[in-house]
């Protein structure tokens, strides 16, 4: 019990240090894009507003598939940390090129406006059928790219990303884990970044409100990792925010403009209602289960309820026995 409430208290802080850091990231957005509102005018504000908020939605979107690398790699807690970190590095770069490749190009070329709209579209389609099953990445084209360029080993060296096998260095999983995030982040871009240039062409206001999104991307990890079953009409909102900035676009291709602050009240009003009815819906489903576990609990007499007991005790019992065997085993080595 004393090492399993550790683990909880230690859980905890963890949780209550993701939750301040978020707070603080967003306030620190908020005073920002504040700022832009001041110094570049009412209009650059709200595109920077609305450019955070779809941004924001769609990284808890690539948080999911991060959930997934971690767990079909294996990667300790404590190496997961490392990981986000570098790959946010990583996202702060590739994001930077992108963007600004991407604000030319539309100066330059405006139909590339309806190249970029087509894109979401695509994009919004996918989030509608995508099924929530977890996939198998083993058959995923990034991952089998990434195991191909890595060659990388079978066993974890602590947090190292090279380690040293016959004298030879050798990519440990951690960084094809890494390499994994980078390349799944990528591809999010491809899809992020359209968005937030059919909000808004300033190439500041673009980047500044992808990196405020991203910087937030490792405390909002531990949040999202928690509420992972909780948020199940998020994609769903989110592919709603793409629809609707595609068709912004294609309504600026032809010279109909919509208000910037119409647009920032659109997607705000798309995403809350995506949460309020995750929430509304998760709990009309709790309150459904809780009639019929009392239900069954009245109905299971009291002999059979101290079997079910007796036999929880003897299996806590055989699993304290085991643990404490492998950690008699891992001290005699």
């Amino acid at each position: 019990m004393g090492a399993e409430g550790q683990i909880k208290s230690q859980e905890a802080r963890r949780f209550r240090s993701s939750v301040i850091y978020t707070v603080l990231i967003v306030a620190a957005a908020a005073a920002f894009g504040s700022g832009i509102w001041v110094v570049k005018g009412r209009r650059s504000g709200f595109e920077f507003f609305a450019g955070y908020l779809v941004e924001q939605s769609l990284s808890v979107d690539n948080l999911f598939v991060f959930l997934m690398v971690f767990n079909y790699f294996q990667v300790p807690l404590e190496c997961q940390g490392r990981v986000l970190t570098w790959g946010i590095i990583g996202a702060v770069l590739m994001r930077g090129v992108m963007i600004t490749i991407g604000v030319a190009a539309i100066q330059r070329f405006r139909s590339v406006i309806l190249i970029f709209a087509a894109i979401l579209l695509v994009s919004a389609v996918k989030l509608f059928f995508e099924s929530d099953e977890p996939q198998d990445l083993s058959q995923n084209v990034v991952m089998k790219f990434s195991k191909f360029c890595t060659g990388a080993v079978d066993e974890y060296d602590g947090e190292k990303f090279i380690t040293v096998v016959n004298n030879r260095r050798r990519a440990t999983p951690l960084l094809l884990c890494l390499v994994c995030i980078e390349l799944s982040d990528f591809v999010f871009a491809v899809d992020s970044i359209p968005a937030v240039i059919g909000v808004s062409q300033d190439a500041l206001v673009v980047y500044s409100s992808n990196l405020f999104a991203i910087m937030g991307l490792r405390s909002l990890y531990t949040l999202v990792a928690k509420a992972v079953e909780d948020l199940a009409y998020l994609r769903p909102a989110v592919a709603l925010v793409l629809c609707f900035i595609s068709i912004k676009m294609l309504l600026e291709f032809f010279h109909y403009e919509i208000p910037i602050h119409l647009s920032l009240l659109v997607v705000a009003l798309l995403l809350a209602g995506g949460i309020v009815l995750s929430l509304f819906f998760k709990n009309t489903d709790k309150k459904d289960r809780e009639p019929a576990d009392n239900n069954l609990s009245m109905s299971s007499s009291p002999i059979m309820a101290s079997r079910g007991s007796d036999s929880r005790l003897n299996q806590r019992r055989s699993s304290a026995t085991v643990t404490q065997g492998q950690g008699i085993g891992e001290d005699l080595v």
